[in-house]
């Protein structure tokens, strides 16, 4: 049973900092993209920032750009994410998501962690 388990979220003020981390089960994460996704209330799901399998490959939303930073760990089968400089606008439900690297579409996704950010 594939499974990605989020953790790391809470409640922080504006500029500080947290790392989420995704724990991965049940796939050959190696053989994975991952991505983050993150939903505020009221909002649609969007686009956070995604990483390759097998490299250092990623890819950002403008919005995080130069303060979030995602990694990998594949003999930890964990997905990462750095997140500094932390802004009320990024308080959202953040997901971990998967798909094996030859389709377009994540597939698997996990339950999300809560991040809210004060001012």
């Amino acid at each position: 049973q594939v499974q990605l388990v989020e953790s790391g979220g809470g409640v922080v003020q504006a500029g500080d900092s947290l790392r989420l981390s995704c724990a991965a089960s049940g796939l050959t994460f190696r053989m994975h993209t991952v991505a983050w996704f993150r939903q505020a209330p009221g909002k649609e799901r969007e686009f956070v920032a995604r990483i390759l399998p097998y490299s250092e490959d990623t890819r950002y939303a403008d919005s995080v750009k130069g303060r979030f930073t995602i990694s990998r760990d594949n003999a930890k089968n964990t997905l990462y994410l750095q997140m500094n400089s932390l802004k009320p606008e990024d308080t959202a439900t953040y997901y971990c998501a998967a798909r094996p690297n030859f389709r377009s579409e994540y597939d698997c996704w996990g339950q999300g962690t809560q991040v809210t950010v004060s001012s």
